[in-house]
């Protein structure tokens, strides 16, 4: 059983608290929009208990994270990622992000391509902008003072395949780093980001994504190169898909970072 252990990162006017399991090559793990580390606490498990080291930094804002939520853009979210892994070693690590975190961990890679073995996209968004239904499903989802069950229709149109129990992203939101989030996306130029610099790319597929429908799901390949993009593919799963499905999760991190380390 792998151990659960804790330490914080300082840079400037931001104090990042770490989460950390196990030992080995480095994979730091970025949670979506508005949510804290603990999404990828059983991933992370089982991903130390392959032989790697899984960091999961909270979020500023959340989990003892502190640092400026306004006037940021996906570049300040980056320093705080690139001084986690500095704070940690300093080796080239993997950084995967899920949703919004993919944003993060793609900025990260662009500004610290020695500091980035390769990225993982958990969930990435294949189709841009987004249907309005979907936007307002997913902004209707956190919106605490919505009756339960209103949230939770939401929630498992967006987040869930069919039969995966929704309820367990009632909680775990915070509205104001979602908002600081959007907005320090909105700040940052596309180009400055969204190729991920030039490392190796996984792409985990949720095939019951509706943010990733069917005729988008190479995109990233077919525009990066197959010699660059990876793809993984996991059924029953949705836009949340660490929940649904933490072991393919891991599984596919674990067999990626194999390849990489070998």
């Amino acid at each position: 059983m792998t151990v659960d252990t804790q330490f914080t990162v300082t840079r400037k006017d931001a104090r990042i608290v770490v989460r950390a399991w196990g030992t080995g090559p480095r994979v730091i793990m970025i949670p979506s929009l508005g949510r804290g580390a603990g999404d990828f606490a059983a991933i992370a498990e089982r991903v130390a208990a392959a032989g790697f080291r899984a960091l999961c930094p909270e979020p500023r804002g959340l989990g003892g994270s502190t640092g400026p939520l306004e006037d940021i853009t996906l570049h300040d979210y980056a320093q705080d990622i690139a001084a986690v892994i500095e704070a940690d070693g300093g080796e080239p690590a993997v950084v995967a992000g899920h949703a919004f975190g993919n944003f993060v961990a793609r900025t990260t890679a662009a500004d610290f391509p020695k500091l980035v073995r390769a990225v993982v996209l958990l969930a990435a968004t294949h189709t841009w902008p987004l249907a309005q239904p979907l936007r307002d499903s997913i902004n209707k989802c956190h919106m605490m003072h919505l009756p339960e069950a209103e949230r939770l229709k939401h929630l498992q149109h967006v987040f869930f395949a069919p039969g995966n129990d929704a309820r367990v992203w009632l909680d775990g939101w915070d509205e104001a780093v979602m908002h600081a989030e959007r907005a320090a996306t909105e700040a940052t130029p596309k180009p400055e980001w969204w190729t991920a610099g030039i490392a190796p790319v996984l792409d985990v597929l949720a095939l019951n994504d509706p943010l990733s429908p069917p005729g988008s799901t190479t995109c990233y390949r077919d525009q990066w190169g197959a010699d660059r993009v990876e793809i993984a593919s996991i059924p029953n799963a949705a836009h949340a898909l660490l929940p649904e499905q933490p072991a393919a999760v891991a599984d596919a991190i674990v067999a990626y970072m194999k390849k990489l380390f070998a």
